[in-house]
């Protein structure tokens, strides 16, 4: 089987919803849109910057938005942590109504205070903004887990379609050997990533046990119906297709 079968794909995702649990598939992709904020602390004012972020999901709710979905780095990136802002869309995020309600709460003598202060104590900032799965599904996928597998990609030109395409495959990979499904985002504006996936799971144990729960040839099997020439060409394919991505590891902010 090619990587490039729409066919076999087709046929094999209704194999996989048909035999795995809902617990597992899931959703993992959507057109709910997200303000994907990533932000490092300046130096010395990590748990500054930590309060005052805590302190700004206050303001952001009596603003009638919903609060992020977060998380602090552990291994990888630049970053100290990534924020998940829910907006559904453009249009309703910026409603008049709304951007008037965000306006009063953050124009106060509150609000201003914390805007200075999330200025004063960040030292790097990147929004992007991209779609994903609805604001619900994402909440059941954030409970109850305490380690994120966060990958963030940049496609070549003319390779970004099959870039999504492969993240999709390798979500078929882990249906096939019943583990988690990474969640999609695609990008809609903003920096320069394409897209983005989020495995979720319980503890770093349980991360790295999942991959040692196959055999190699379960393993290769699992690839081949994802519609991989094997398990050993994951990786290879997957970088054959970036200008360049980031990997991280993040856990549950405490």
């Amino acid at each position: 089987m090619t990587c490039n079968s729409p066919r076999s794909s087709i046929l094999l995702v209704a194999v996989a919803a048909f035999c795995t649990p809902a617990s597992l598939f899931g959703q993992t992709e959507g057109d709910y849109l997200y303000n994907v904020v990533t932000v490092r602390a300046a130096p010395g004012h990590f748990t500054d910057l930590l309060a005052a972020l805590q302190e700004s999901f206050e303001l952001d709710e009596a603003a009638g938005d919903h609060p992020p979905f977060w998380m602090r780095h552990s291994q990888g990136d630049q970053w100290d942590f990534m924020l998940i802002y829910p907006m559904g869309d453009f249009s309703s995020y910026y409603d008049a109504d709304r951007t008037g309600q965000r306006a009063t709460v953050w124009g106060s003598s509150r609000g201003r205070r914390l805007s200075e202060q999330l200025a004063q104590f960040t030292f790097y900032k990147e929004e992007w903004f991209s779609r994903s799965v609805a604001v619900e599904e994402m909440a059941r996928r954030f409970d109850g887990m305490g380690f994120f597998h966060v990958e963030m990609f940049a496609g070549l030109p003319g390779k970004r379609e099959e870039l999504f395409e492969q993240r999709r495959m390798e979500n078929r990979f882990y249906t096939h050997l019943g583990r988690q499904l990474n969640v999609l985002f695609i990008r809609e504006s903003g920096t320069n990533w394409d897209a983005m996936t989020i495995g979720f799971h319980e503890s770093l144990q349980t991360f790295a046990a999942a991959g040692a729960q196959h055999s190699a040839a379960e393993q290769d099997e699992a690839a081949r119906a994802a519609g991989f020439d094997g398990v050993g060409t994951i990786g290879p394919y997957l970088r054959s297709l970036l200008s360049y991505h980031h990997d991280t590891l993040g856990v549950r902010v405490q």
